[in-house]
């Protein structure tokens, strides 16, 4: 068996038509399980608010739930949105977790832009190709821009709360190692996040502020693959250029992946065929649409036009069996350096996902062959 970095699992806590957001959560949880038992490293979950096909609004309170059912593997999020709460909450949330299930919890933050996000990403010429792994031209897109400064409004986030991200973070991490002292002069103790055992993890999507700020601080970092496809190789290189020891001695990058696996290409493909409707749902400022059916998909297709909004995604989405998944894994793992993998699934039928897994894991050592202690302890904040 070929040498693999290790596996991880993003949830969304997605849940198709004719299901319930409690039928979605449910399915979360023995997907946790079964992961547990598949020898995933990892299992972490998303953050995504007002998608009426997405429970995983509430990464931390689910992530309590999912730690009470597994014994081992680690659970944390990617990443949670810091403008959404404030440092504090977030410190005392994951000090909460981390106290009843110590040395499991990876703390995962990204960045926030506030009501700028209704701002289309930029837009790349071509596409590329960097052996053999698609780098997919950025196609900008239209959000519903009432609808997102709605949801801005409601999370409680303002037009510079990305330009408090650095010292959101700091606070964070002073409030875990006990260090932080209030404008006033005055020594503060969080409770019980204070000398708890959390790896912290910054995720982004570009070479911006990010990743220079997970490379300036010695963290380890996230790039994200599966949703900005098109900036994943100078997300990395700028992290690695960035990187400074601190609490990693050397750098150490996750890199996502969307999957869908089955028994034969045909069959993933069956599988995966409402994604290209859920992804438009989302760019089309729908939020995330519970997610349709083989059959359903195949009797509406998208649009030409509608397709070419989310081609990019569909260029980048790893289907096939298993041994197809795994070479393109293999090139994605290659021309990023990744030191792990962070592969999330959606299908319909939660058993179809659960099997999607089953099947990666018998030709992909998740644990890491190489690897089996973590090789982030010690590295914690």
């Amino acid at each position: 068996m070929t040498n693999h970095v290790p596996l991880s699992i993003l949830d969304l806590s997605p849940f198709g038509s004719g299901s319930t957001p409690a039928d979605g959560l449910r399915s979360t949880i023995a997907l946790a399980q079964l992961a547990e038992e598949l020898g995933y490293r990892r299992y972490w979950l998303a953050e995504h608010h007002l998608n009426p096909g997405v429970a995983g609004a509430a990464p931390h309170v689910l992530l309590a739930a999912i730690a009470a059912a597994t014994d081992r593997i680690r659970v944390g999020t990617a990443a949670t949105i810091i403008a959404n709460y404030t440092p504090i909450q977030i410190a005392e949330s994951a000090g909460v977790v981390a106290a009843l299930h110590p040395g499991r919890f990876d703390l995962g933050v990204g960045r926030s832009g506030g009501s700028r996000l209704a701002t289309p990403p930029p837009a790349l010429a071509e596409d590329r190709v960097i052996d053999g792994l698609v780098l997919p031209a950025a196609r900008p897109f239209g959000f519903d821009s009432d609808r997102f400064l709605a949801q801005t409004r409601l999370l409680g986030r303002t037009d510079n709360d990305g330009d408090r991200f650095e010292k959101d973070v700091d606070d964070i991490l002073g409030f875990i190692a006990g260090t932080y002292r209030a404008p006033e002069g005055v020594p503060i103790h969080v409770t019980p996040a204070e000398g708890q055992d959390i790896q912290v993890w910054i995720h982004g999507s570009t070479a911006g502020p990010s990743a220079a700020l997970a490379g300036r601080l010695g963290l380890p970092f996230g790039a994200n693959y599966h949703v900005a496809s098109s900036f994943v190789i100078e997300a990395v290189q700028a992290y690695r250029e960035a990187f400074q020891p601190g609490f990693l001695d050397a750098p150490r990058v996750i890199v996502s992946a969307d999957v869908v696996v089955g028994e034969t290409d045909a069959a993933a493909e069956r599988l995966a065929a409402g994604y290209p409707r859920w992804v438009h749902s989302i760019r089309a400022g729908q939020g995330a649409i519970p997610y349709q059916t083989p059959e359903e998909a195949l009797s509406d297709p998208l649009t030409a036009e509608e397709r070419e909004v989310v081609i990019d995604r569909l260029k980048t989405q790893f289907v096939g069996n298993p041994e197809t998944v795994v070479e393109r894994l293999e090139t994605l793992q290659r021309v990023t350096g990744a030191d792990e993998l962070l592969v999330t699934t959606i299908t319909h039928d939660p058993a179809d996902r659960a099997r999607s897994y089953e099947l990666l894991a018998g030709v992909w050592n998740p644990a890491g062959e190489s690897e089996t202690a973590d090789a982030l302890a010690g590295a914690t904040a």
